[in-house]
């Protein structure tokens, strides 16, 4: 027993000495000499005696070319001159005519599958996306833009749609449905 602690006290020793080697060494660049001071003062004054590096020279201003409206005398984009002077007396739909059945769809899921009779008798088969067939005469009524039948022939259905035109008026915009082969 007495020789483990013999090695336990050297080995305590030899950890102690170790540590202060240790930390002897890590204080060395710490420390200075009384000769560093002046070799220190000597260089920051050789960096304040060298003379400043010139400037960049400023960048040169660009000249900007001048631009004139000359539009103001022309008509204002915004202003009432496109709404209609007639106060809406031109082409507009009639609220209080009674809708037909074909005009809840609009016009391209309507079909042309054929028509009846000849000349001025002349009769359009259209099928509605409901599988209904509906016979056609000019007058009637087709689509969503209350387009109005002009013309009934053997191989297409002319008709005539009021659009609106962004400026509180109608237009009258020509349409057909074809027979289908």
């Amino acid at each position: 027993m007495m020789a483990m602690n013999r090695n336990a006290v050297a080995l305590r020793w030899l950890g102690a000495s170790m540590l202060v080697l240790a930390l002897g060494a890590c204080g060395r660049g710490v420390t200075s000499t009384p000769g560093d001071a002046p070799n220190l003062e000597r260089w920051v004054a050789d960096v304040r005696a060298r003379p400043a590096p010139p400037l960049e020279p400023l960048p040169v201003m660009q000249q900007f070319e001048t631009f004139e409206y000359a539009a103001q005398d022309l008509r204002d984009p915004f202003s009432d001159a496109w709404s209609n002077p007639d106060g809406g007396a031109g082409l507009r739909p009639d609220p209080n005519r009674p809708k037909e059945p074909l005009e809840q769809y609009p016009l391209d899921s309507l079909d042309m599958v054929g028509s009846i009779g000849e000349g001025a008798g002349l009769v359009a088969l259209v099928m509605a996306p409901d599988r209904v067939t509906h016979r056609i005469r000019p007058g009637a009524y087709l689509g969503q833009s209350d387009g109005r039948v002009t013309a009934v022939r053997e191989d297409r259905i002319e008709l005539v749609e009021l659009v609106p035109d962004g400026a509180g008026g109608w237009l009258e915009r020509p349409a057909a449905i074809a027979l289908e082969d």
